[in-house]
């Protein structure tokens, strides 16, 4: 499996496994024994970097997913990066399927949050801690204060900012150099590309969330794909709506002649032509399938030369497509 560097000494998988979808967002938490096999699997085929947060779980069972990941790679700890994330709660009040977020990085949050991340990850350190949203009520010279702290303590080595803008970015750095950045990023989302020249002056790494878009450039679904509407958030996502699904159509269209042309699939392609835009960039799709995990992974090794990521991005650039989700609301308490 091809490597990148994220900052300066950790080095993983070209493509990480998010693994929300597990238990949070994509409808129905997959069982237990299940995950843990897919976890395990993902292992043997060559993915070493895994994404959790302590808010990815279900009402019942609001932590799921962390224990599900400290579960999974017990054995192999000291093999794996282990990224989870701290900051936010759902505000579990609001009808919608996809739960307003509720921003809390006070200090004493921020403490209590790793130790009990810690626990239910069965680990003495977190590989890369993420602010998984900033916080309006506390400085991020404050957070990034506490997260100098907790690496002098030796409770996380790394640490990162979650849909993080360029000024939040550099004021944080100043006080404690950030590793990594985690925003979404994918065809259909390339806002932040105006933080590319930021992150390659101060060496910090791109962790793409939501590469396919949610799955929707994976090609898979069409109209009439229904989604749980108390579980999916996919059912209340614009590019899954039949009006979406057309607006989208010569977005679909250009991404399969591309893979008919290199012998691939639709989602390794949207994959493929982050990483190849930048050295940089780790990709971390998320899925519950062995045969998805397998097809994710041979994205590193497809090559997309300069001129055909400049001319797919000309095209995106002169493309009708339809609104892409962009994040889950944020209120403040």
């Amino acid at each position: 499996m091809k490597k990148r560097v994220l900052g300066t000494d950790l080095k993983v998988s070209a493509i990480g496994l998010g693994c929300m979808g597990f238990s949070h967002a994509y409808g129905a938490p997959t069982d237990k024994k299940t995950a843990v096999e897919t976890i395990r699997k993902a292992v043997e085929m060559g993915y070493d970097f895994f994404d959790t947060a302590e808010v990815y779980g279900t009402a019942d069972d609001p932590h799921q997913n962390e224990l599900l990941v400290g579960e999974s790679l017990k054995d192999i700890r000291d093999n794996v990066v282990i990224a989870t994330k701290f900051g936010i709660k759902f505000d579990m009040s609001s009808p919608e399927v996809n739960k307003p977020l509720i921003p809390d990085s006070r200090p004493e949050t921020i403490r209590a949050s790793v130790d009990a991340s810690l626990k239910r990850l069965g680990t003495d350190h977190i590989d890369l801690y993420y602010q998984h949203r900033a916080d309006p009520n506390v400085p991020i010279e404050e957070v990034a204060g506490v997260m100098s702290e907790l690496i002098k303590a030796g409770k996380i080595t790394h640490w990162g900012l979650s849909e993080a803008d360029e000024e939040q970015i550099r004021r944080a750095h100043k006080v404690c150099p950030i590793t990594a950045i985690q925003n979404r990023y994918s065809m259909m989302a390339r806002w932040h590309e105006k933080l590319f020249p930021v992150l390659e002056e101060l060496n910090i790494v791109f962790v793409a969330f939501s590469p396919l878009a949610n799955g929707f450039l994976s090609g898979k679904y069409g109209k009439g794909t229904q989604f749980d509407g108390a579980l999916d958030y996919r059912s209340a996502m614009p590019q899954f709506t039949e009006k979406g699904i057309e607006q989208n159509s010569d977005l679909l269209s250009l991404v399969n002649k591309i893979a008919e042309k290199k012998n691939a699939t639709p989602a390794q392609i949207s994959l493929a032509w982050m990483m190849c835009k930048k050295p940089y960039i780790v990709p971390i799709p998320g899925s519950r399938k062995t045969d998805r995990l397998k097809e994710n992974l041979a994205a590193a090794d497809i090559i997309l030369t300069d001129s055909e990521i400049a001319e797919i991005d000309k095209a995106l650039d002169n493309m009708e497509m339809s609104a892409v989700f962009g994040g889950s609301k944020i209120i403040k308490e």
